[in-house]
């Protein structure tokens, strides 16, 4: 085998099946040599990092193969739908750094479904269903008994024609009676029995008005949409799998009718597994329960694994789509670990984020032998990841907070922060020695106190002096005060979904929020704005919140700087 064969099989290999597909459609000449794919959401919440996955994978392809990414939101279910979704919906995408061709709608389509129903019924290939909901499913059978034949299959035609148009007009009332598709009572595949395809919905839509009173179903809507937009290929998720054989039958009868395209064109449904990611829920039923009840604060709460609530949290979408790629695409379904998110969350943000000084839980620390009333400016490098970082500087003066942590009287013998006797150096500054503390009446701890030697800041004789421990600090004089939200895992148990027997909010965990009102921040930070990446030295990775003013600053702990909440599930 040559060197240009040895390569393309590694490549080939490489792909995962999707892409592979594609190639090999694009080889075939299939489609006349497109590729054209579509994101389809219902407008009806926010969406979560599961659609992040979906988005990726619809747009990466057709960007990397020449071709079309459409944006096409479906609207057949007014009573859940809202401008307001399908304004999150498009911001979430650009903010994922991805970019549509067209925006369409299923509801463009109205009328084309509408003439196809049409169309199907007088071919004796549809028919009007006046039974319950109840009495339809019971009539389905099961995957091994075939189903019943509804009392209302061989209705005449000129009957169902007029029932429908009723259905439309208004003159039907929602559950009365419904559109189904005369296929087979006894197929193996459930969802050829005879399947719903138009319900009556009494309700406003949001682009439509009142226009419709008959509306649509998923697998009637979704394969024709796809078929008279273009689409090649119909990436989804794995549960649409069963739906397929239904999806290319409608596609096959619209092709025998006026409306068809002509040609062999016809588009290709692939399904991938979803994204489960440990200590959350994915159902936008239950996310919606969250935000209804008040469980969470809104979609966008940074618990919530919605893109919007990722944003607010601080993460990149470089980072999200860093995490997509590393799990893969794949016909398996699986339980991916947070841990994961965070890692590749972790890895970008050490990249980009710029470098600060926060205190979290202050104790006053003074240094006893340095001039009273003196200040210095000290220069700081914005992230020492990038050679071509700003700087800022950073006030240091004799008072000083530290984190309360960060000393103890008494320390164990391997304790390299400060304590009375042992030396630490102070980030950016000096080495300093610690003389002791100061307590109050209960005992808690009000200062602390230290010496400096002032030969051993940057460029000084002593500066290469060698100490173990290295703390952070903010002059008290020279910082501002600031709130900080401590965010975890939003449930208690890895896979809230597997707890059958309990209301999933009983597993939320009740330490998924910790707010700290008596931090300190550097006055470099009144200039980062809400998304901006920064880095608290030795605490972890946070972003200012949309709730932070000019007069008071919040901040959100976007991760740790190691994986904390791994260690410890290991220990119980």
């Amino acid at each position: 085998m040559t060197d240009k064969n040895n390569t393309e099989a590694t490549e080939k290999k490489s792909l995962n099946f999707i892409e592979q597909a594609i190639v090999n459609d694009l080889k075939e000449g299939k489609n006349d040599g497109r590729v054209q794919t579509r994101f389809p959401p219902e407008p009806n919440g926010y969406l979560h990092i599961g659609h992040a996955k979906a988005i990726n994978i619809d747009f990466s392809m057709a960007e990397k193969y020449n071709g079309v990414c459409n944006l096409r939101f479906d609207d057949t279910n007014p009573v859940k739908e809202d401008v307001e979704y399908v304004d999150s919906i498009k911001e979430d995408i650009e903010w994922l750094g991805f970019h549509w061709d067209n925006i369409y709608y299923a509801s463009d389509y109205f009328q084309q479904l509408w003439d196809f129903a049409i169309m199907l019924i007088k071919q004796g290939k549809a028919y009007i269903d006046e039974q319950s909901a109840e009495q339809i499913a019971a009539q389905k059978g099961t995957p091994t008994t075939p189903g019943t034949e509804s009392p209302f299959r061989n209705r005449p035609i000129e009957e169902s024609l007029e029932l429908f148009n009723k259905m439309n007009s208004g003159e039907v009332e929602e559950g009365a009676m419904v559109l189904r598709a005369k296929i087979d009572m006894a197929n193996s595949n459930m969802h050829f029995r005879d399947p719903i395809i138009y319900r009556v919905i009494k309700h406003h839509h949001h682009r439509t008005g009142d226009q419709w009173k008959a509306y649509p179903m998923y697998d009637f809507a979704h394969g024709q949409s796809d078929y008279f937009e273009g689409v090649t290929h119909s990436l989804c998720t794995l549960e649409f799998e069963v739906h397929r054989p239904l999806y290319d039958y409608f596609i096959d009868e619209l092709k025998d009718t006026t409306l068809s395209a002509g040609g062999d064109y016809r588009p290709r449904q692939m399904e991938f597994n979803r994204l489960n990611l440990t200590y959350n829920v994915m159902s936008k039923r239950k996310l919606l329960t969250l935000v209804k009840e008040d469980l969470v604060h809104g979609w966008d709460d940074p618990r919530m694994p919605t893109i919007c609530g990722y944003r607010r949290r601080g993460y990149s979408p470089e980072a999200i789509k860093n995490f997509l790629n590393m799990i893969g695409y794949t016909k398996y379904e699986a339980l991916n670990d947070f841990s994961l998110l965070e890692s590749a969350v972790r890895e970008d943000l050490n990249k980009r984020a710029t470098r600060v000084s926060a205190v979290l839980d202050p104790v006053k620390l003074i240094i006893t032998n340095y001039p009273e009333g003196k200040v210095e400016e000290l220069e700081c490098i914005d992230n020492p990841e990038d050679p071509n970082s700003p700087t800022h500087t950073i006030e240091f003066s004799r008072e000083l907070w530290i984190e309360r942590n960060d000393f103890m009287e008494d320390a164990p013998k391997k304790y390299f922060r400060m304590t009375p006797g042992k030396e630490v150096r102070l980030k950016n500054a000096y080495i300093v020695e610690c003389t002791g503390c100061k307590k109050d009446e209960d005992g808690k701890i009000t200062e602390v106190y230290c010496t400096y030697d002032a030969d051993t800041l940057s460029g000084m004789p002593g500066a290469s002096r060698k100490v173990k421990g290295t703390l952070h600090w903010l002059s008290s004089a020279h910082c501002l005060p600031a709130e900080v939200r401590l965010y975890d895992r939003l449930f208690s148990v890895e896979n809230p979904a597997a707890e059958q027997d309990k209301d999933f909010r009983e597993l939320m965990n009740p330490d998924s929020l910790t707010v700290l009102n008596n931090c300190y921040v550097e006055k470099y930070l009144t200039n980062f704005e809400p998304g901006s990446y920064l880095q608290f030295q030795r605490i972890g990775y946070f972003t200012p919140d949309k709730d932070s003013t000019k007069e008071k600053l919040v901040f959100n702990r976007t991760v740790g700087l190691k994986d904390t909440w791994g260690k410890i599930s290991k220990k119980k």
